[in-house]
Parts: C-alpha cells; sequence; structure tokens
C-alpha cells in the first residue's frame, strides 16, 4: 500500500473527500451523466467528471478497469495557489475546492489554474464563457444536508462521500489506482479500492 505523508499538509479538521470502488464501476456514466444534468453543463467539451477506461494483459487474460474522476479538492490545491486573482478558494470548514467565476479572468486570459493542476480539473468553456468550472463536490446538496448526486445516481455502489478519514476508516482502500497517481504536494482527498492489485497481471 502507498503511504502519504502528512508532513505540513494543510487538511482541515473535516476535509470532505471521494471514495472510489474501481472493482465496482462498470463505466456506465450514470454519475456523469447525473453532474452535468444537476449542474446544466450545457457545453459538450466540458466535463465535471470523467470516465476512463484502461485495459491491459494478453488475451485470454485481457483486464479492463474504469475510472471514474472528478476534482479531488486537494489539501494543498495547486490551482488555488496559481491564481493571480484568488477566484479559488477552499472552504475552511470542510476543504471543499471552489471557483468564484466572477472574478475568474477566463481561460483565454489566463488560464493558470489548468497549467498547474496535476489532475487535468479546471474546465473551460468553449462557448464563449471561458470562465473556470469544475466539480463542487456538490455544496450546495451537502449544505442542505444531500449527498453529492454522482454518489447518489451510481447504481452500483462504486462511489461514497464523506470525511476522508472516515473513508479510510470504513473502507480501507489505496490512494493511487491505475489511471490516477498523487502529484507531489497536493494531497487529493480521495480513496480508492482497485480492481486490481499492481502486479496481478
Amino acid at each position: 500500500m502507498i503511504q502519504i505523508r502528512n508532513d505540513n499538509l494543510q487538511h482541515t479538521k473535516k476535509q470532505l473527500g471521494f471514495y472510489f470502488d474501481q472493482s465496482r464501476c462498470t463505466g456506465c456514466y450514470a454519475c456523469a451523466i447525473a453532474c452535468r444534468d444537476w449542474h446544466d453543463v450545457q457545453d459538450t467539451t466540458v466535463h465535471w467528471r470523467r470516465i476512463s477506461a484502461f485495459e491491459w494483459g494478453r488475451y485470454p487474460e485481457v483486464r479492463v478497469a474504469y475510472l471514474s474522476l472528478s476534482c479531488v479538492h486537494c489539501a494543498q490545491p495547486a490551482c488555488m495557489a496559481s491564481c493571480p486573482v484568488s477566484a479559488i478558494t477552499k472552504r475552511s470548514q470542510d476543504g471543499i475546492v471552489l471557483v468564484d467565476q466572477h472574478q475568474c479572468l477566463g481561460g483565454s486570459v489566463c488560464g493558470s489554474c489548468r497549467k498547474a493542476c496535476p489532475y487535468g480539473v479546471p474546465q473551460f468553456s468553449s462557448s464563449g464563457d471561458e470562465r473556470m468550472q469544475k466539480c463542487t463536490l456538490c455544496v450546495e446538496r451537502i449544505d442542505a444536508g444531500q449527498q453529492p448526486v454522482c454518489v447518489e445516481a451510481c447504481p452500483v455502489y462504486a462511489l461514497d462521500w464523506g470525511p476522508v478519514d472516515e473513508l479510510q476508516k470504513k473502507y480501507g482502500g489505496v490512494p493511487e489506482v491505475r489511471g490516477f497517481s498523487i502529484a507531489p504536494g497536493t494531497a487529493p482527498s480521495i480513496v480508492f479500492k482497485p480492481r486490481w492489485h499492481e502486479g496481478e497481471e
């Protein structure tokens, strides 16, 4: 198991994040579609939650795994550190990373967050409104006592959310899986259960 060093990390007392069970995910896109619908994301080039498929092995021992990924609400967000107008903030009570689109300069003028984020999270519309957008962990639903819409929509219970330390206690899991590696100094708020452990070819 990969260990995360906690030296000097800026996790809040209740850092919220995601759990993703790769062994359950079937790549059905229900989470991504629910996210797009709930947040009324019209531009088809913008993806707040992305689904990727990975294949490896040799016939007849071929393996496939899916990865459902959104913003991982890092303890130390590279996007926030790079923003020249402080349009990206981290809520002190739960660590959710949010962007103020009114303050954002836009992708054509700036786009520094897109360059800084190692996970490809910042999204910029091609329809003329180029202010940065991304997963908010459904902050308005959480504040209303509901769960993120992607978690609610998953038919196979491959997604969960909550305080990261509680997710780790509940599920165990690992901080990296095929298709996702931790960038140094970011401390992403996500826990995984892999489809197969590395070395199981």
